[in-house]
């Protein structure tokens, strides 16, 4: 069992920046982590993940603007999102896969909205 608690969600200029977090509550290394987001009427969809080989994959929407690290020892996730743009407005979710099981866990999620 984990919990997975986000943060650093709020409105947002275009254009502007913010940086969301996420804490597990237990070490991540067991984890494959991944950011997904859930705009209103829309599927939930990745937003990006840690690849096994140590890299990130990107959404084609979200590339070049967001980037997604990770501080093992704090047990933590974090997406940078740069150039925000009204349709990145979403609740965004932190997931976290037990690496060669289908277990899964999410996050409540963290509202950003991007609007003038």
């Amino acid at each position: 069992q984990v919990r997975f608690v986000e943060s650093g969600g709020g409105l947002v200029q275009p254009g502007g920046s913010l940086r969301l977090s996420c804490v597990a509550s237990r070490s991540i290394r067991l984890f494959r982590m991944a950011w997904y987001r859930q705009a209103p009427g829309k599927e939930r969809e990745l937003v990006a993940e840690f690849t096994s080989g140590g890299g990130q994959n990107y959404a084609d929407s979200v590339k070049g603007r967001f980037t997604a690290s990770r501080d093992d020892a704090k047990n933590t996730v974090y997406l940078q999102m740069n150039s925000l743009k009204p349709e990145d407005t979403a609740v965004y979710y932190c997931r976290g896969a037990i690496i060669d099981s289908t277990l899964e866990y999410w996050g409540q999620g963290t509202q950003v909205t991007v609007a003038s």
